[in-house]
């Protein structure tokens, strides 16, 4: 018994080491759901009361760019062989319904590509562009048929925005099939998920659900997706430019579990480096005395002697000024001659001025308390040239050049090209955008009215990170967020008080934000000269 659960205890800490698998982010298939939409082929039939407009049939499809959807082939079949029917989209978040026209289609594999006529807008998907893994978490996401059913929702129904049904599956591989590339999975689909979007764990777009295989009721079912080896090359022959992104699908949860380890790794080296430091300050300390003693020593010793060879300079002249004075005898033009000739005057005059100079050596010779200045000058660097000018270095300006550091963010569907800017002390970018500073922290909140997303933008000067939170909304959650940053007018760049007024006006737009970005994007930043 002891032995079953000795083995029992290593297999659990061994399960334990082993590295998690790395989980969808709900939010991250919820904002890649703002772009699917369903595809309704309209007909129109005349009655006494007027034209009479009913679906004929509809399938899924999902937005490429604004203005341009993606969907299957055969959905839009009917459409394409009879000029009187309209392919109308429904939207998912919303907004109201329009129609479309078929762009391109390519029955060979079961892709069309369809452009938007009415004003309807939508945030595009992003695709995932690196290899497709073999395993792995995927979503299916669309307007199967038979959940309609279930809920017993009427012809007329699919007319209004309802949010698409994500079904949860694996990834099973690559395959041909139909003579086109196909990724195999379990993400359950059904009539209606045609032209849906298969999507990785972080909402990124895999392929273009198609089909199922038949498993007769007794075997395990497959759905195949058309590969986006296939659809990118589709769209590029088309004049699109999808977006994409071949980045590691990383959860926030894994990427903030490294940045505690790279912060606690940056601290640890900070104290080995302070150690380190201490050490060299003592074997500075020690040399810088050692030094300044024999200095002073020196010093000391050489002003001595310098003052014993004045005094006896000075002795001298002044032995030598009594030693040889005579005084002449007194004559016609010097009845009273002094007893002093010029001679023996400059001679004492020398020896006195010698002897003051001796004492002035003496008494001016470095103290011992001369070695403690000179070893505090050195350790202060006094020596080593002039000190900055902090008054200077308060009001510079500084350009820097920021590039993306893909280790620390996760991107999803944001663009990652290098940011160059202007960073002036009070937060002032460009000379023209005003940051706000809250709890030490310069930020910035972007609220577009072109985009459903909000981006927060944040500056750390002096470890030169700049960093980039972006959070893809619904159009419920972006209408909050436009209201909220409605209720105040960003201060002038630099004004008076600006930086901290700015703070606490973007606190309101910030509280209706989740509580965690879709994306991360941190930028590490050099100066450049202009």
């Amino acid at each position: 018994m002891a032995r079953l659960l000795a083995l029992a205890a290593c297999l659990c800490a061994l399960l334990a080491a082993l590295p998690a698998p790395a989980l969808a982010e709900p939010a991250d298939i919820d904002a890649a759901a703002r772009g699917v939409v369903r595809v309704v082929i309209i007909g129109t039939e005349d009655t006494p009361d007027g034209a009479e407009v009913f679906p004929i049939g509809h399938g899924t499809g999902w937005a490429v760019a604004p203005d341009r959807i993606v969907t299957n082939a055969h959905v839009v079949r009917d459409a394409m062989m009879d000029d009187s029917l309209r392919i109308g989209i429904v939207p998912s978040d919303g907004a109201d319904a329009g129609y479309a026209e078929i762009v391109a289609a390519d029955p060979r594999s079961d892709l069309a590509l369809l452009r938007i006529t009415s004003g309807l807008r939508l945030p595009p998907l992003t695709m995932a562009s690196g290899p497709v893994s073999d395993s792995g978490e995927a979503f299916a996401v669309g307007y199967p048929m038979n959940v309609d059913r279930a809920q017993g929702l009427e012809i007329g129904d699919i007319f209004r925005s309802q949010p698409p049904v994500k079904s949860r599956g694996f990834l099973a591989g690559m395959r041909p099939s139909r003579n086109f590339d196909t990724v195999l999975h379990t993400a359950p689909i059904a009539r209606g998920n045609s032209g849906g979007p298969l999507l990785d764990g972080c909402g990124r777009v895999l392929g273009v659900n198609s089909f199922g295989a038949d498993s007769g009721g007794s075997d395990a079912e497959f759905f195949f997706a058309v590969s986006n080896r296939e659809v990118i090359p589709f769209l590029r022959a088309h004049g699109v430019t999808a977006r994409t992104n071949d980045t590691a699908c990383r959860s926030l949860t894994e990427l903030e579990d490294d940045e505690r380890e790279r912060l606690e790794r940056e601290q640890a080296l900070a104290r080995q480096d302070m150690a380190a430091r201490s050490e060299q300050e003592r074997e500075r300390l020690t040399r810088a005395r050692f030094e300044a003693e024999m200095q002073v020593r020196d010093e000391r010793d050489d002003r001595l002697l310098a003052s014993i060879v004045l005094l006896l300079i000075g002795a001298g002249a002044i032995w030598w000024a009594f030693e040889k004075r005579r005084v002449p005898e007194p004559s016609e033009d010097h009845p009273n001659p002094s007893a002093w000739p010029v001679p023996n005057r400059i001679a004492l005059a020398a020896g006195g001025g010698a002897i003051v100079v001796a004492l002035l050596v003496h008494f001016t010779r470095p103290g011992i308390d001369e070695i403690d200045r000179r070893v505090a000058s050195v350790m202060q660097g006094r020596d080593t040239g002039e000190a900055a000018d902090p008054a200077k270095t308060a009001t510079e300006r500084r350009t820097f050049l920021c590039r993306l550091d893909p280790q620390r963010s996760r991107v999803t569907n944001a663009e990652t090209g290098d940011v160059r800017f202007e960073w002036s002390p009070a937060g002032c970018v460009n000379g023209r955008t005003q940051y706000g500073v809250s709890g030490g922290t310069w930020s910035r909140v972007l609220v577009p009215n072109d985009e459903m997303a909000v981006s927060v933008n944040s500056f750390d000067p002096d470890r030169a990170v700049f960093r980039t939170e972006r959070y893809l909304l619904s159009r419920d959650a972006m209408s909050k967020a436009r209201s909220a940053r409605g209720e105040y007018s960003a201060p002038s760049c630099e004004a008076k008080g600006a930086a901290t007024q700015l703070g606490e006006m973007q606190s309101g737009v910030l509280a209706a934000l989740p509580s965690n970005p879709n994306e991360r994007l941190v930028y590490d930043c050099e100066p450049v000269r202009d």
